[in-house]
């Protein structure tokens, strides 16, 4: 019997976020129907999942139980708890590392402690050889149908309802290892040539856009790796774009590594010396112009908006975005982190929080605090031909290049000839980029006295 537990009540589980729901339920779905195929069947339920799988071995004639591990605290401890309970009556409990390359608690230093640094974790993640083969899929299943009743899926409640925010997302994404094999073959095929520079550009299909299916386990990042060492051994993949993209693939890795060593990354400061930033009290408004994607720079409000209209953000754009709230506008990293959770179909218990706590430069490895990414050079930049801000922030879709990264220092008139009125067809800048900027460097310093 194949089971799947909805726990949102046991005490430590952050609930899944809106975006993550919706694409659970494609992917339970999908699951079912994939499981159906081979003999088997999915059974859902909703609740504790101790509670729930201790009643399902008292009616059922289960001698063993089988999982992937997981890396949170209270999932960690949920799963040792079930483990030794279950092994005290006599249940065969395996679990297994499926949803990563390396237990988190293999990789050490020299010393024997967890890695804070990225660059020596990637080296030393190399170092310990390659990852192992993925496991061909099986080709059929012995199910039986319990006595315990379970669950339609559409009683779990995933799907958002009144409004249906999430209107057409299935033109999107294909919650579906179907959908996962064929997104990986098509940017092996397409996106990864050029990979290392392209990945930069949002406009550009450089990027796998594999995070939502690895978050979910509809591709394995074992059917990752080795797919990309294959067509590397094949000559089809340059060895620079490879890497590249590999090191990103293991930045989720030690994502990973961070939370099992450090669990309580998700809400707390890494540097402990940032407890006492001055963060904004009230920021209130502010924060609802960054989510909505209105803060009157181009660039932010496109990558604001596609969140929104797809559950995604290019990387380059989260970098841009992150940077613009907690430097720009002094709004608390967590604000941020818990926006992306809500709003991601790839939200990440590990990635999400360590990579909002690089942005704010309180995290492992973290950015340089004098580090605050300039809107309108990041626009010109990676969008120069300003199709990813037209494509997102259609009522400046009209301006030539040289204005539509800052329509705010063009003159009224000449903004008028394309259709642009500043505080009334698009906002001016919520906060001024010079004096921002100038703000966060002097708290960041204040900060760094302090030490």
């Amino acid at each position: 019997m194949a089971l799947y537990i909805l726990d949102e009540k046991s005490d430590g589980l952050r609930p899944l976020g809106s975006a993550q729901k919706w694409f659970l339920y494609h992917a339970l779905k999908s699951l079912d129907e994939s499981l159906g195929k081979i003999g088997g069947c999915l059974h859902l339920r909703s609740g504790k999942s101790r509670e729930i799988i201790r009643e399902i071995i008292n009616n059922e004639n289960i001698g063993a139980v089988h999982w992937n591990r997981r890396c949170g605290k209270a999932e960690l401890e949920i799963d040792a708890g079930l483990k030794a309970e279950l092994q005290s009556v006599g249940v065969v409990v395996n679990s297994f590392q499926g949803n990563l390359l390396h237990e988190p608690y293999t990789t050490k230093t020299g010393s024997g402690g967890p890695y804070r640094v990225y660059s020596p974790f990637w080296r030393s993640l190399i170092a310990s050889g390659e990852p192992r083969a993925p496991f061909p899929a099986p080709e059929e299943i012995i199910s039986y149908n319990p006595r315990n009743a379970a669950l339609p899926l559409d009683a779990l409640q995933l799907l958002p309802t009144s409004p249906d925010w999430a209107k057409g997302w299935s033109r999107i994404w294909n919650p579906s290892e179907k959908g996962a094999a064929e997104r990986f073959d098509d940017f092996v095929a397409n996106g990864i040539h050029g990979y290392k520079e392209g990945r930069d550009f949002p406009d550009r299909d450089n990027i796998s856009r594999l995070s939502p299916f690895l978050r979910f386990g509809l591709i394995s990042p074992y059917q990752v790796w080795h797919g990309i060492r294959h067509h590397e051994a094949a000559d089809t993949v340059s060895n620079t774009d490879s890497e590249k993209f590999l090191k990103e693939l293991a930045w989720r890795e030690f994502s990973y590594h961070l939370l099992f060593h450090f669990p309580d990354i998700g809400w707390k400061n890494f540097q402990e010396r940032f407890d006492e930033f001055p963060w904004r009290a009230d920021g209130h408004e502010h924060l609802e112009a960054w989510q909505r994607g209105m803060t009157g720079y181009p660039i932010i409000d496109a990558g604001m908006r596609e969140l929104w209209q797809t559950g995604y953000m290019h990387n380059r754009v989260r970098m841009v975005v992150g940077s613009f709230l907690v430097k720009h506008l002094l709004i608390d990293w967590r604000q941020g982190e818990k926006w992306f959770w809500d709003t991601l179909v790839d939200g990440d218990p590990a990635n999400n929080p360590a990579s909002w706590q690089w942005i704010a430069g309180c995290g492992a490895d973290a950015a340089p605090y004098f580090r605050v990414f300039n809107p309108m050079l990041q626009g010109n930049k990676f969008d120069s031909d300003g199709e990813y801000v037209r494509k997102y922030v259609p009522e400046l879709s009209k301006l030539p290049n040289q204005f539509i990264h800052a329509p705010f220092d063009v003159q009224p008139e000449i903004l008028k000839q394309y259709g642009v009125t500043l505080g009334k067809t698009y906002p001016h800048p919520i906060v001024d980029h010079t004096r921002g900027r100038d703000r966060a460097l002097e708290a960041f310093k204040e900060l760094k006295k302090a030490d």
